[in-house]
């Protein structure tokens, strides 16, 4: 565990290396689990170009840093989906995934989060609290796992 994460609003400056970030730490654990097109799907979706265009979109992205250097990344989606939450391979189980998903948490507008699970990644996420909702499935080559994570009512 770190105590020096700091989490911090994705911004455009951040788009090179949040993007390397993603894909070191995809290609390090997720990608020897899947085909090509999966590995080709991934590219696209963590490409600069891509982060680009979704900030502009209603989605929440949060960049943990620890001594100056991106640490970790989360995209919430619609403030209801996790799309993607990735840590760099040399601070993983060090305290940043759950840092950055106790802020995203914050930005939740709803009662239950959710997540497409990279397989490799379902342990994690059931160490965050979520649980399996429904079957393994595929999608343009990636393959995930639904999960969903029970909010704590807002306080009114």
């Amino acid at each position: 565990m770190i105590d020096d994460i700091q989490v911090r609003p994705l911004l455009a400056d951040d788009l090179q290396s949040a993007s390397q970030l993603c894909l070191d730490a995809f290609m390090q654990s997720i990608a020897p689990t899947l085909g090509a097109e999966g590995i080709q799907t991934f590219r696209a979706i963590a490409h600069v170009d891509a982060f680009a265009a979704r900030m502009q979109q209603d989605n929440c992205m949060l960049l943990a840093e620890t001594a100056g250097r991106a640490a970790g990344l989360i995209e919430l989606k619609q403030g209801r989906h996790i799309a993607m939450l990735f840590i760099a391979p040399e601070q993983q189980r060090r305290g940043v995934g759950r840092r950055l998903l106790a802020e995203a948490v914050k930005q939740a507008r709803c009662e239950q989060l959710s997540v497409s699970a990279s397989l490799p990644s379902v342990p994690a996420y059931l160490r965050y609290g979520f649980l399996r909702n429904g079957e393994v499935g595929e999608s343009a080559g990636l393959i995930y796992q639904p999960m969903q994570l029970q909010l704590p009512p807002s306080p009114a």
